[in-house]
């Protein structure tokens, strides 16, 4: 089994909208901004390739599909689709992934599956064999999204995936494709539905943490994004499920974290959780 950490592109969004109600003079120590506001952040995948022969592509980042104007107004900053580009350096093509596993729709980690923006062309899906593993709640909110989240979401990718034929939702904690070594933590505060992957691995259990956690310093339980639903229930399924996977020893992936892919975690006899043993890209062979 192996584990690798993947580069899509990168974002450039506003901090206070990225810190919630944290004020600008604690975040900036964090993450610096530039002149207009924006911190940096990553769009990760993680890729395994597991016993059974399957390459599996955990997310798939913003890709690059929006036009110019709004791959700006979106902080976009690469216009070629980089999630491909770094695929290729791990050894593998479009037509070698064989599942897609989608946290959720938003375009911030859905977009890497259409290609890349041309004038005058339709998007297209980019990964001919995937099979695509979504929870059913967020499934039906990009379907019937709330006028706050609207923008969120990619116009027509829902029924691009539909038309595949191989497309499982999710309403549980297991996905029958997946099969056995990976199970759901299904999360609500972000957005409905959000499904936080568990990867059994011979190096114990790896958690993606998506939209939850987006990076080291959201580990911290007050710290949320202005983006996120309910922030008061995300709290809460935050300080359970990183209780858990610190219980177990295990091992939290990061999406949007510029620097870290992933860490361990403490906690102090305060009840703060920090980030510990932390590494700028994964790889698990």
């Amino acid at each position: 089994m192996r584990l690798d950490s993947v580069r899509g592109n990168t974002q450039r969004l506003d901090g206070g909208a990225m810190f919630g109600n944290v004020p600008r003079a604690m975040w900036q120590r964090w993450a610096p901004p530039d002149e207009l506001n924006r911190i940096s952040l990553a769009c990760r995948c993680l890729l395994v390739r597991d016993d059974r022969g399957r390459t599996i592509l955990f997310e798939a980042g913003i890709g690059a599909f929006f036009e110019p104007k709004l791959r700006e107004r979106f902080g976009v900053v690469e216009s070629e689709h980089v999630l491909l580009a770094s695929l290729a350096e791990l050894g593998v093509r479009p037509d070698d992934i064989d599942i897609i596993v989608l946290s959720h729709l938003h375009f911030d980690h859905a977009g890497g599956v259409l290609t890349a923006w041309s004038e005058g062309q339709a998007p297209a899906l980019v990964f001919p064999r995937a099979s695509y593993v979504v929870g059913e709640d967020a499934w039906q909110r990009a379907l019937h999204p709330h006028p706050r989240d609207r923008a969120s979401f990619i116009p027509g990718l829902t029924d691009l995936i539909l038309a595949t034929g191989r497309l499982e939702r999710v309403t549980g904690d297991r996905s029958e494709l997946l099969g056995p070594g990976y199970t759901f933590t299904v999360s609500n505060g972000h957005t409905p539905g959000l499904l936080l992957a568990r990867i059994e691995t011979p190096r114990g259990a790896v958690t993606f943490l998506g939209d939850l956690v987006p990076g080291v310093p959201w580990v911290h339980l007050p710290i949320t994004m202005g983006y996120d639903r309910y922030p008061e229930l995300l709290i809460d399924e935050k300080e359970a499920l990183l209780g858990r996977i610190l219980a177990d020893d295990g091992t939290v992936f990061y999406t949007h974290d510029p620097d870290v892919a992933a860490s361990k975690l403490i906690r102090d006899a305060h009840g703060k959780f920090t980030a510990t043993s932390m590494v700028g890209e994964l790889h698990w062979a």
